[in-house]
């Protein structure tokens, strides 16, 4: 008997730094493959917040459906188990559409978590807890220490011993469950276990000179677009705990409230985008899996990147 080959589905990330180059390049290589857009970016998924989130353009989502954006009331808290549940469903939907599903964003944990898979751990048990810090707050950590060492080898391991807030949850996890906490986070499942999806991702990269200049110039085209009243107007009404932790929310809101000048809401805006954006090259640089490409002219980062999908 012959066997059939099966042919997997194909799946792309295009993931880096703010201010790289994703969207451009996402638009180019999703019409060149037949693919449809799913941001992976933590803030696109909130209506209002256009300016801060740099979303695609609405030219620029004409030319290609793209999905998760505009799709959280500001009040709203959004989180990584709703983007892996949304994602999912999309991957599906696009597939039977006979198209090609091409993630693109910076938010290293939404990328990570939809590659991998997320520990579906126990909700917390405060009377539990209270008692293990009792424990510690009589004995010292150590103690508790000690006894993680004999229950979860592995993870005492990977736990600083004076972690005390660590210890006490790997300690609860396994009274809750009877389970190391080591063996429960083995058992993540994420679409990189899925035999049925052949999965690339494209990481794109520049020199850190190049990048910072690059951020600098889209934080001062943020404010000639209306940066501040994007804030001022979301700020009349109830913002969730996440929509506040974006880039612009904190630095704009201490300007409107007098705490700091203009000038200085943009620097410090731009300072702490050049971390941000720091921050993004360390997390992906982890990933041994992402095929790094260095940001050229458009033709060619369209033509590399295609060729290593």
């Amino acid at each position: 008997m012959v066997k059939t080959r099966v042919l997997k589905k194909k799946i792309i990330f295009i993931v880096g730094p703010t201010a790289v180059g994703k969207t451009r390049l996402s638009i180019e290589v999703a019409k060149s493959i037949n693919g449809e857009i799913i941001s992976c970016d933590s803030m696109q998924v909130y209506r209002g917040l256009d300016i801060l989130s740099c979303k695609p353009s609405l030219r620029e989502r004409k030319q290609i459906p793209h999905h998760l954006i505009d799709i959280v009331s500001p009040a709203r808290n959004f989180d990584v188990s709703q983007f892996i549940k949304l994602s999912k469903n999309l991957i599906e939907e696009i597939h039977d559409k006979g198209r090609k599903p091409v993630f693109v964003g910076g938010t290293g944990l939404y990328v990570d978590s939809l590659l991998n898979g997320i520990f579906q751990c126990p909700s917390k048990d405060q009377k539990i807890r209270d008692n293990f810090y009792r424990q510690a707050g009589k004995y010292g950590n150590s103690y508790l220490y000690q006894r993680l060492k004999k229950i979860d080898p592995p993870a005492a391991k990977k736990i600083h011993k004076n972690d005390l807030r660590r210890i006490i949850r790997a300690l609860e996890v396994h009274q809750i469950t009877g389970k190391p906490i080591s063996r429960l986070q083995k058992q993540k499942k994420g679409i990189l276990q899925d035999r049925r999806f052949d999965i690339s991702i494209i990481g794109l990269t520049m020199p850190r000179a190049e990048l910072y200049k690059k951020i600098d110039e889209r934080v001062d085209l943020m404010f000639k677009k209306g940066a501040v009243k994007e804030i001022k107007r979301l700020l009349k009404n109830k913002c969730s705990k996440t929509l506040r932790q974006a880039l612009g929310m904190k630095e704009i809101s201490l300007y409107l409230k007098g705490d700091i000048s203009l000038k200085e809401a943009r620097q410090l805006l731009k300072r702490n985008t050049h971390r941000y954006a720091k921050r993004q090259m360390t997390w992906f640089k982890r990933n041994p899996a992402i095929k790094w490409i260095e940001c050229a002219s458009p033709g060619k980062d369209r033509n590399i990147a295609i060729n290593n999908i």
